[in-house]
């Protein structure tokens, strides 16, 4: 398959129906997926994840880019990362999630990176947003390490897990990306 972005460490690649056992493995753990209005999976949630969005990238007009996260060194998929056109006039959001054993090793501020390139430079988007339960310390931390700024408070917008739950969002322009990237 097709790298799509990469860096020294990692890159992203379409997502292959061979995929689905190593996105399972962490997409079927409670803690891994507790902020997630899904999860956890069992193996068929997981097939299902993965063949929809293979049929998503086939969609004449692609608005889902559902990558694999691959390390280079262990050739191991270490996560998932998407960006969604949520407006054609050039808005996406993003969202990633990354196996728990690779927690804490910057991996999931590489993605992004990668993904927020993809967004702005092959898809030629105005902005990307996130959004990410207030409580999910981690993911914050990312988007704040990546310069998307915080923009506001979704009170009680998503109902995940039996209670409705906030969300807070967070933004990125292309120009704050370019100016960043030099």
């Amino acid at each position: 398959m097709d790298i799509l972005e990469e860096n020294d460490l990692m890159y992203l690649r379409e997502l292959d129906q061979s995929d689905w056992k190593a996105h399972h493995e962490y997409a079927s753990k409670d803690e891994v997926c507790k902020f997630q209005p899904w999860g956890p999976n069992n193996e068929d949630d997981s097939k299902f994840f993965i063949a929809q969005a293979i049929r998503d990238r086939e969609k004449r007009h692609r608005s889902r880019f559902v990558f694999s996260v691959i390390l280079k060194e262990e050739d191991e998929i270490a996560g998932s990362i998407e960006m969604n056109i949520t407006d054609w006039d050039g808005v996406g959001e993003i969202g990633f999630i990354i196996h728990d054993k690779h927690w804490g090793k910057g991996y999931a501020t590489q993605a992004v990176r990668l993904m927020l390139k993809h967004s702005f430079e092959k898809c030629e988007l105005h902005r990307v947003a996130a959004v990410s339960d207030p409580d999910n310390v981690s993911s914050i931390r990312v988007l704040e390490k990546i310069g998307m700024k915080k923009e506001g408070i979704l009170r009680k917008d998503l109902y995940v897990k039996g209670r409705w739950r906030d969300s807070v969002v967070y933004g990125l322009l292309k120009e704050e990306w370019e100016s960043s990237q030099r």
